[in-house]
């Protein structure tokens, strides 16, 4: 069998998934991975056999979206022919992470396609949401990366197409411990907009995971990493608690290790705001503004007892089985 992998890499958790289940799918076939996006920052050790620039995320400076930087970086007559060029029909079995790439190559070539992961969550109205909904969040969700069939990934089982959460291997076999520390992991933040509110906390330590940082190093009561995945699965297993986005991936290994969470949703990102209104249901508190006072928001979090939901692992084995068995059902 021959399996086309559609990765979606506006962000890391795509690709996180995808290195997750390559040995999985590798027992039924042969895979050829489509990366679209330029957002990554994890090592892509991955057989990526086509590439294109896609549609990126583009952040500013404190916690939000920058739809100008997004807009004026899209490509629509590049993409068009990146879509024309990707030969589907050498495969049998089509899977999209949420790329439109792939599912506009899909409808050029007429051959179909299974949606696979956390946004085919959103096909469903059982799904949480935000109190406000956003007309055109919901066009995205439903509408950006459209495929005939959909397998959900997501906390709960919402819907009966949406299954629990990737864990990765070195997640689900570790033994988790509480050596005090505090993980950060905000990429839609520059460091000089957080910075001061951890130094507004000296007794307690942060291990802050950037972009811009390329080794290793501490600074009083903050140890910054460069985005490693290694450094970052030690860090997460080992920590007391982790503030991060309104992703899926991180929560829901926190999660499962069963760590304290704060989330912050990226501002005017709905997809993060639907993750943080499921976030909020399950107990996990979620913060939408830091400002000048992020350090009392992380104090008072710190000092309230929150009840820390279970949530279950993925089966790999018998959710590849159902989504080749989707793909093929009539």
């Amino acid at each position: 069998m021959k399996i086309f992998y559609a990765i979606q890499a506006t962000g890391n958790g795509h690709i996180s998934r995808a290195i997750q289940l390559h040995p999985y799918l590798q027992k039924f076939g042969t895979v050829d991975f489509f990366m679209s996006g330029n957002n990554a920052s994890l090592d892509v050790n991955l057989p990526i056999k086509f590439k294109s620039n896609g549609c990126s995320l583009h952040y500013s400076k404190c916690g939000g979206l920058n739809y100008w930087d997004i807009a004026k970086n899209i490509k629509p007559i590049q993409m068009f022919n990146d879509a024309k060029s990707l030969p589907l029909k050498n495969y049998d079995v089509i899977i999209n992470d949420f790329d439109s790439i792939t599912s506009l190559a899909c409808k050029l070539q007429k051959v179909h396609s299974v949606q696979f992961g956390h946004q085919a969550s959103f096909i469903s109205e059982s799904t949480p949401r935000p109190e406000k909904k956003s007309i055109i969040g919901e066009m995205i969700l439903k509408h950006y990366a459209p495929s005939p069939k959909h397998i959900g990934l997501h906390f709960e089982k919402y819907d009966s197409f949406i299954l629990p959460p990737i864990i990765k291997d070195e997640i689900m076999q570790a033994e988790p411990k509480d050596l005090k520390h505090i993980t950060i992991y905000l990429p839609s933040f520059q460091q000089d907009c957080l910075e001061r509110a951890f130094n507004k906390l000296p007794e307690q330590h942060f291990h802050w995971f950037l972009n811009d940082v390329k080794f290793k190093h501490t600074i009083g009561n903050i140890t910054y990493y460069p985005v490693n995945q290694k450094q970052f699965n030690e860090s997460l297993i080992t920590c007391h608690g982790i503030i991060t986005g309104g992703g899926f991936e991180t929560p829901a290994e926190a999660l499962y290790l069963r760590k304290k969470i704060l989330s912050i949703p990226i501002r005017n990102h709905y997809e993060q705001e639907c993750n943080a209104a499921a976030l909020k249901k399950m107990g996990v508190p979620v913060a939408y503004e830091v400002g000048n006072k992020f350090d009392l928001i992380i104090e008072n979090w710190l000092n309230t007892e929150t009840v820390i939901p279970t949530i279950q692992a993925n089966s790999i084995p018998d959710t590849l089985q159902f989504l080749f068995d989707t793909y093929n059902s009539n």
